[in-house]
């Protein structure tokens, strides 16, 4: 599940609980509210964390580049801060 769909399931769970006013027979609207409110909320953390370990693996897998310039000599490195 992405980010995005979870912060929708989560906005759609928040209207049918908090905004919708209709009784139904045989289920509660307000319910299902809340369980689209969970899910979403699981599906946002679980994006959260993947997107967190996939970054860290973009940086640990970087590739570094030659540095030289197009006549073969080599390029100081950059100053880092």
């Amino acid at each position: 599940m992405a980010l995005g769909t979870s912060l929708f399931l989560i906005a759609v769970g928040a209207v049918l609980r908090f905004a919708v006013s209709v009784t139904t027979h045989g289920f509660n609207i307000h319910t299902i509210g809340v369980i689209l409110m969970a899910v979403g909320g699981a599906g946002l953390v679980i994006s959260l964390l993947s997107m967190t370990m996939w970054r860290d693996r973009e940086v640990s897998q970087r590739r570094y580049v030659d540095r030289r310039d197009y006549a073969g000599r080599d390029v100081p490195p950059r100053e880092t801060y």
